[in-house]
């Protein structure tokens, strides 16, 4: 006689005995969100300043995004890019009309975005060279972050991303970041590209400064190297422009760009000037799921709702306002805190000591953040976040201080 099937029940119990355990993740189950705020299994509501790290741009399931995916999955779902499909021709118009001339290539995540940022600079070289396998040098910045795929690891000088995993792609160099002449002192003939991101998200929310971008340009059109920003944590409205780069008035020519850009749905894009866009030819790059009808529907649904609740100039406004009342913190707290950095709605908190202790006491009072390297958390709410949703997360925040000074 055979014994019964076991159902489990308890979410904890499938994670311990199905899912791989490449995640720290809390002891926390999530099953709902509405707004700026989820709830867990046992129905205690969240404020979510982590936003699925910079992903829900609109907070949970805002009606807008939500009618626009249900209406659009009855509709036509997936769609070859051996066809055209409207919605991605439109996204396409709407990110080129905000970035400037040029073309836009859809992908599904940051990290493919970035993979395909690299592709491009390795055409660059050999245009620039005309030799295959000469011009391939990428300098980026220490402390980056890229992703994990193999040329994300590449392109992320970091130990606890490349350990195991070597021999990695060659041809990366790394300067420290906001210093202009260590990024030239690595400039040879071989190089094809700068590559960075304008805010430095998982190594501790450390933006680049307008005179380094302004250097880094200079030096791009110097030498005939592609400057190529990684937006995907900081664009899509995040710091109160559309990109975060905009704050500088600088000129990219590539830009990657994922996570709010779908508003919860998976959804990445390159953007390249019009004098590069030409590098990607049939067959040199391609995605089966990039840019699908949903998905498109759903980034289209973003940006919508971005034109009507005037979005980004509330995230300038309430983002100043709100870092100023956090510094207020440091000189309250100095024992603790160091520095409050970043801009608009992606702060990060910087600590004299680690963050996961800060992190599980703002979770044990309502407050869902993210570590940032490893002496920050960051704070990334939902960008329909107002500036009482900001005042309740700093009392939380002053509150975990209190307890800890």
């Amino acid at each position: 006689m055979s014994l019964p099937t076991i159902v489990r029940t308890n979410t904890a119990e499938l994670y311990d005995a199905y899912v791989m355990k490449n995640y720290g993740r809390a002891s926390l189950t999530i099953v709902r969100g509405a707004g700026v705020s989820v709830w867990d299994d046992t129905g205690r509501e969240y404020l979510d300043f982590t936003s699925g790290v910079a992903v829900a741009a609109l907070g949970h399931c805002h009606p807008v995004w939500v009618e626009a995916v249900r209406r659009q999955a009855g509709e036509l779902i997936h769609c070859s890019n051996l066809f055209r499909n409207p919605n991605q021709g439109e996204l396409a118009r709407r990110l080129v009309q905000q970035a400037g001339p040029g073309r836009v290539f859809f992908c599904n995540s940051g990290t493919e975005a970035n993979e395909g940022l690299i592709k491009l600079a390795r055409l660059h070289g050999l245009r620039k060279s005309g030799e295959e396998g000469k011009c391939i040098k990428i300098i980026g910045a220490k402390n980056a972050f890229h992703g994990r795929t193999f040329g994300g690891m590449s392109a992320t000088p970091q130990e606890k991303i490349q350990k195991g995993f070597r021999p990695l792609l060659t041809g990366f160099a790394f300067g420290e970041l906001n210093n202009l002449q260590s990024f030239a002192d690595l400039i040879d003939e071989n190089t094809a590209a700068i590559f960075l991101e304008t805010i430095q998200g998982e190594g501790g929310v450390t933006p680049c400064t307008d005179e380094f971008l302004w250097g880094l340009r200079q030096l791009c059109d110097k030498h005939n190297l592609l400057l190529m920003l990684d937006e995907v944590q900081c664009g899509l409205g995040r710091t109160g422009t559309f990109y975060a780069f905009q704050h500088s008035g600088v000129r990219a020519d590539a830009i990657g760009m994922a996570k709010g850009l779908g508003g919860g749905y998976p959804m990445g894009a390159i953007w390249a000037a019009e004098k590069h866009a030409d590098l990607f030819t049939p067959g040199s790059h391609g995605s089966t799921f990039g840019g699908t009808p949903l998905a498109c529907a759903a980034a289209l649904a973003v940006l919508d709702v971005f034109e009507r609740d005037n979005l980004l100039q509330k995230v300038q406004t309430n983002g100043t306002l709100w870092k100023a009342a956090l510094e207020k913190l440091v000189v309250e707290f100095p024992k603790q805190l160091k520095a409050i950095t970043g801009r608009g709605y992606m702060i990060g908190v910087l600590l004299h000591g680690e963050p996961a202790p800060y992190i599980a006491a703002l979770r044990d009072e309502g407050l869902l953040a993210p570590a940032a390297g490893t002496n920050t958390f960051r704070l990334l709410p939902p960008l329909i976040a107002t500036k009482e949703h900001l005042d309740r997360a700093t009392a939380i925040i002053r509150a975990v201080l209190t307890r800890k000074n």
